[in-house]
């Protein structure tokens, strides 16, 4: 039968056919080798054992019963998961790893250390991932031995992380070895190793790398011999730059990893190293942060720095009073206490006094003195009591409001014996400067004359008697102080009597000199006639004259012998 199609066009299709053909069995032999490949890879061989441990771990992650979790069958095939090349099977096994990190009680055996190993070198970053999840879990709640963790070289595989380009694996092993190196016995071993991939990491324009790794590099601050390493390897530059980062975490934890090295003194050279008082202006500007953390760490950082008289040198010179009184003037108590503490500090380094005066300070400590806690009472009576060993401070004093504010918080009942201490112990300082003594004897009231006698009469808490006495004993006799006291001679008369009988000597003074100026009242002296403490008296006298003539009857002492 004919064609119909002419010589050429007959032709032209058997060649079209002849080419169709060779490329079908071309197409045929490619398919059939890709198949033959495909057929080999575990992606494509759902054979009856996996599809059975993929199902019965998925049962297992349906309870929380350890006995069941952790038992020998558990145990077995975890093994077999991990060492799997199967990533679906290595996932399960990472899973299983996860529930288990969540409900685990008990230490981990150390048998089930060893699967974890081989998901950590699993070629699969989401297994890796999830298995350093569960590992940060498990050290945080000690499950597991951290120096073991190490000796069996999960740090290799967990530092090789760090070079990883997703930002979990990163913060996941960052949180690691940041665990690992609270190892008292590894720690040196951890921070050498990991340390400067931390640094980088800390270096990183993501956040929440950066996050993590400046907050692993404050949890090696813990240790004294990790700091030591991380100062040797030039950490302390990366950490004061990152004062100046604009995300407030990292800000927290470099300022808190640099509060920590400040606490050791042989560090302070390396912190002082950078120029231009690198370090105390990123911290002053810190200081006046808007986020509360942060300002008051920075503070307690400055304090900490302040034991070192050269650094208060130059905080004063960087003009730090300033900040530290915006401080004084917040709502939350957190903030004043912190500026007040580092204020405090700087007071009792005379030098700084002159500055602190002039600068208004004591106004701002008369206003704190109105907020009534036990931390701005305690540090606002030392600020006090160090500015006023001047004439400047004197008289900035008595135009403030700190004297009545001392006197107010003398009245107050709600203060503690510790915060009355601190009140008292001032109060007896300034009245050694007669401008105070004149200014407190002509201000105080019947209220706080009432209060010191009650605090004097507390002989079980000596140093808060000894100073409310010693008050009374400073106080000027005016007419209305006398008004004032005569009320409670007959209190002070008893008490006067148990500091005589006492061993004590400094008592023994306090008395004479309370007797001594109370005298000065008629009244007084009536009283004092015939009673016990005028006997007491008699005979702190009679001792004192039958020693004196002891020490006249032998051979002079030298002063090598009397002042040892």
């Amino acid at each position: 039968m004919a064609s119909g199609f002419c010589e050429n066009c007959s032709r032209l299709l058997n060649e079209l056919f002849l080419s169709l053909r060779k490329v079908c069995r071309e197409f045929e032999r490619k398919l059939r080798d890709v198949f033959r490949e495909l057929s080999q890879c575990t992606c494509f061989r759902n054979t009856p054992e996996s599809s059975f441990l993929r199902r019965k771990f998925s049962l297992h992650l349906l309870c929380d019963d350890e006995n069941q979790l952790l038992n020998q069958e558990s145990l077995r095939t975890l093994s077999r998961l991990a060492s799997s090349d199967d990533a679906d099977l290595q996932t399960t096994a990472a899973v299983y790893y996860l529930h288990v990190s969540h409900h685990l009680k008990s230490p981990l055996p150390e048998a089930f250390l060893e699967p974890v190993m081989a998901l950590l070198l699993s070629a699969d970053l989401d297994v890796q991932k999830t298995t350093t999840l569960s590992l940060v879990n498990l050290l945080a709640k000690n499950n597991v031995c951290r120096e073991l963790v190490i000796e069996m070289g999960m740090l290799v595989p967990l530092l090789e992380l760090f070079r990883s380009g997703d930002a979990t694996a990163r913060c996941h092993s960052c949180a690691c070895v940041t665990l690992l190196a609270s190892s008292e016995s590894k720690s040196e071993a951890v921070t050498v190793d990991g340390v400067m991939p931390l640094l980088a990491l800390a270096k990183s324009y993501e956040p929440r790398v950066q996050q993590n790794a400046t907050w692993a590099l404050l949890h090696l601050t813990q240790s004294d011999c990790s700091t030591r390493i991380l100062c040797d390897v030039g950490a302390v530059p990366v950490l004061v730059l990152l004062l100046q980062s604009s995300d407030s975490e990292v800000q927290f934890y470099s300022c808190a990893a640099l509060c920590n090295i400040a606490a050791v003194r042989d560090h302070h050279p390396k912190l002082l190293s950078i120029g231009g008082h690198f370090l105390l202006k990123s911290l002053l500007t810190l200081v006046s942060s808007s986020v509360q953390k942060n300002s008051t760490r920075a503070c307690r950082c400055l304090r900490t720095l302040s034991k070192n008289v050269l650094i208060q040198e130059q905080l004063m010179e960087l003009d730090c009073v300033l900040p530290l009184k915006a401080l004084l003037k917040k709502s939350s108590p957190v903030w004043r206490e912190s500026a007040v503490t580092l204020l405090s500090t700087l007071s009792a380094h005379p030098p700084n006094n002159d500055v602190l005066v002039s600068e208004g300070l004591l106004d701002d400590i008369g206003q704190l003195l109105r907020h009534q806690t036990s931390v701005t009472i305690a540090h606002s009576c030392k600020i006090v009591s160090d500015l006023c060993v001047s004439s400047a401070g004197q008289q900035a004093a008595t135009e403030s409001l700190c004297l009545p504010a001392l006197l107010g918080l003398l009245s107050s009942p709600s203060l503690s014996d510790e915060t009355s201490l601190h009140v008292t112990s001032c109060l007896h300082h300034l009245m050694t400067w007669d401008p105070l003594k004149s200014n407190l004897s002509a201000t105080i009231t019947s209220e706080h004359v009432s209060r010191l006698v009650k605090m004097s009469g507390q002989t079980q808490k000596p140093e808060l008697s000894h100073d409310s006495a010693a008050i009374i004993g400073s106080l000027e006799m005016t007419q209305e102080t006398v008004r004032m006291l005569r009320p409670h001679y007959v209190t002070v008369m008893e008490f006067l009597s148990v500091f005589l009988k006492n061993k004590d000597v400094k008592l023994q003074h306090l008395a004479i000199v309370t007797v001594s100026n109370l005298e000065k009242d008629g009244g007084f002296s009536s009283l004092l006639a015939g009673s016990e403490l005028e006997a007491l008296l008699r005979e702190v006298h009679a001792q004192t004259e039958e020693t004196r003539r002891l020490l006249q009857m032998i051979k002079p002492l030298s002063p090598s012998s009397v002042h040892p």
